[in-house]
Parts: C-alpha cells; structure tokens; sequence
C-alpha cells in the first residue's frame, strides 16, 4: 500500500510541475502549455477529456479483471489530478495528497472488489481472466503488422510466417525435450521466441533506412534545452522509477495488458519477456516525444516494468530500476543521434503503437466474447456483438480496446440481475 501511495502522490506532481505525463498524446500540449500557447485551466480540461475516458473504459477492467493495477489506472488518473491543480505553492502539495488518496482509493477498492464478488449469486471473477487469455497468444504477431504498416505487405507477410514458424519449432522442441541442462529439460517461450523472431526483422528493415546525405537533421542539438530540462529533474524520475520497479517486483501492478494476463497466469518469466518486447518497440515513441517537447514519461522507457518481473528482490529492484531509468535519461541525447541517423527506427515507434492497439483490439474482443459467453451460455456472444456494432455505430463512446472486458463485466452483472429475479438460471 505505502508504494502504490507514493506512486500516486509522486506521479501527481510530476505532472503538475510539466515535468513528466503519462498519457503520450498529452506530452506536445503539455509542451505547449510550458511555451506560455495554452492557459492552466485549458489544459486540465484537456487532461481530463484524454485520460478519464481511458481510466474507467481501460485502465479499471483491466485491474478488475487481474486483480493487479494496470499502470494505465493509476498515471493516467494522476495526470488529470496535477493538470487540473494549480502550478503555485498550495497547488502542488494538495495535487500530492490527491494523488496519494486516488492510489490508496485504487488499491483499497480492488480488494473490495474482490470480497464483494464472494457475496454474488454468479461469482464471474474467474471466467473475467478469459478476457487476457487471447492477448498472450496473439501479441506475437505485433512485429509482423507493424513492419506491413511501415514498410510493405510483403514483408509484413514474411515476418508473420518466420514468427509462425519460429513459435512451431520452439513447440517442436519443447516435446522432443531436445534441450537440457544437467538431465533438466529446458522449456522455451514459444510466444516469446516467436516475438523476438518478429522484432528481429522489424528493426532489421527499420535500420536499413538510414538518413540520405546532406539531409541530416541534429535532434538532440535542436532540442538541446528540452534535453536538459528532463535531465535537470532526473532525481524525480529515480525516485518513481524505483518505486513502480518495486511494486512490479511484489506483483501489485503491471505495464501492459499482455504482461498482466500473463502474471495473472502465473507466468512471471513469460511477463518479463513480453514487458521487455514492449519497452524496446517504446522507445522510439517515448524518446521522440520527450526530446521535442520537454516532458518525459513518469515510466521513462518501461523498461522499469522488466527490471520488477526479473530482479528476484523488491529491494534490489527498488535499486535497480532507479538506476535504470537514471542511464535512460542521461542517454537522451545519444538516443536522440541514433534516432536522427536511422530514421525507419524512429518512425517505427507510432507503427509500434498502432500495431499493439489494432492487434489488443482484435485479442481483447475475442477474449471478451468468451468471458461473456462463459458467464451466460448464448447470450454472452449475444451481447458483446450487439454491444460492438452499437458502439461503432454510435462512434465509438467506448475505446475499441476496451469493449470486451467492459462487456463481459456487463454481462456478468446483468446474469446477476437475471438470476436474482429468477428470469435466468445458469449451468453450475
């Protein structure tokens, strides 16, 4: 609990001091606002209108789901809170104690959650965990979209068969036990290894674009002064990374929906990998986005998130992902060179993005769908394709992303409604 506080309190004032937001779209206007271009109470508008949305629609289910915080519900609720705080001597103590409140809030009224679901006639807690299970299979072919969406369908395409292929040969191996150290067969990853296959080519075609002669474009002198204003506040971004490190490492929070499927799992090894695959296919968009503006990430690069699902001690992590996210910040600079001199890696971060948001879309509402129908037979697949359409429809009120796991919690409320009047009687 003392962590998840100080996360709270700790990332609620990073953003309101202009120092570091965790939304990435909110990172130029919060650049914006620093220039003197947009007022205080404009901005906290802003905060609100990008964030809230994606705190109830995404960050909540997920954490519901998995009963372990999804970064997303915390940072992106401490967002609003420091934006929507005065910048002055009163503003950003109460954005502290606001912060520290909504993440004791957060973590206290998980496991009341949790407890109150004990109490339902249809307990559906255990059949929410169908949501993750398509996100973990799937997340392999991220790789192959966003080399189709940046380069060629073509080689999208080849990316997809030697990931396939590489995941069958991992399978392969597994069965045969091929692999032993001591007379102790070694499992591989099949998901992981066909993920590192995937990402393998993708910056393989990203660096062969490199910057044409003459045409050179120095980042990291342009943004100078950004540059040292994220450097100048590096002791605050030590101080949160060590602390999300530490809660990653006791398995109270996550980074991303995939790792928090597959911690929920048991699947702690597995998490790390898929957190690591994330972190690195990140970086592109976090560095871009904070060189120009200014404005960092309170989880840097995430790769604080790798450092809390493989160090074997929360102490040691605490340590470790402050050091991390400390050689993150002062190697700006040099990321910003590399990104300037190989831009297909560069512009390979929003493909990333993208890429990860088309395929959870897809994973999540399959995942959803067999939620739902596991809680209601029939009507579940009746609700979440009636409740997709009438979404898009309506124009999206609703994130895509999150249209599974917010409809499967629907679904499992309204069984509850239907069994408690005696209108449904479900299966045991």
């Amino acid at each position: 609990m003392i962590f998840v506080i100080l996360i709270g309190a700790v990332a609620a004032v990073l953003a309101n001091m202009n120092i570091a937001v965790f939304n990435d779209g909110l990172r130029p206007i919060v650049g914006e606002h620093i220039e003197g271009r947009l007022k205080r109470r404009e901005l906290g508008l802003t905060a609100f209108a990008m964030s809230f949305g994606l705190v109830v629609g995404f960050g909540i289910p997920f954490t519901v789901t998995a009963s372990i915080i999804l970064i997303h519900s915390i940072l992106l609720g401490t967002d609003i809170i420091g934006l929507i705080t005065p910048k002055n001597k009163w503003g950003t103590p109460l954005a502290a104690a606001v912060g520290a409140v909504y993440g004791w809030g957060l973590l206290v009224g998980l496991e009341g959650f949790v407890k109150l679901f004990e109490y339902l006639p249809v307990n559906f807690l255990e059949e929410m965990g169908e949501v993750g299970t398509p996100v973990v299979v799937t997340f392999m072919a991220f790789p192959a979209l966003a080399v189709a969406m940046q380069f060629t369908i073509k080689k999208g395409v080849l990316t997809f068969i030697v990931a396939a292929i590489v995941r069958q040969l991992a399978v392969f191996v597994n069965e045969g036990g091929f692999l032993s150290i001591g007379g102790n067969a070694i499992t591989l990853n099949q998901e992981g290894m066909a993920l590192i296959a995937g990402m393998i080519f993708l910056f393989g075609f990203a660096m062969r674009e490199k910057q044409e002669e003459g045409s050179s474009v120095d980042l990291a002198s342009i943004f100078s002064e950004k540059v040292k204003s994220i450097k100048k506040n590096v002791v605050f971004f030590m101080i949160i990374g060590a602390l999300i490190a530490g809660a990653t490492n006791l398995l109270l929070m996550a980074g991303d929906p995939i790792s928090l499927s597959l911690l929920a799992e048991g699947k702690q090894a597995d998490a790390g990998i898929a957190a690591a695959a994330r972190a690195i296919g990140f970086i592109p968009l976090v560095a871009s986005t904070a060189i120009a503006t200014g404005v960092y990430s309170p989880v840097g690069f995430t790769l604080i998130f790798v450092v809390g699902l493989f160090v074997p001690n929360v102490w040691i992590a605490v340590i470790v992902g402050a050091i991390v996210i400390f050689l993150e910040v002062m190697l700006l600079s040099v990321i910003a060179r590399f990104l300037d001199k190989y831009p297909g890696v560069r512009n390979s971060g929003e493909n990333i993005r993208s890429a990860m948001t088309k395929l959870l879309e897809v994973a999540l509402l399959i995942g959803g769908a067999n939620a739902a129908n596991m809680i209601a037979p029939g009507f579940g697949f009746f609700f979440i394709a009636g409740f997709y359409l009438l979404n898009e429809i309506a124009g999206r009120p609703i994130v895509r992303m999150a249209v599974g796991p917010v409809g499967a919690i629907a679904v499992g409320v309204i069984a509850n409604i239907l069994v408690l009047t005696g209108i449904m009687t479900l299966p045991q």
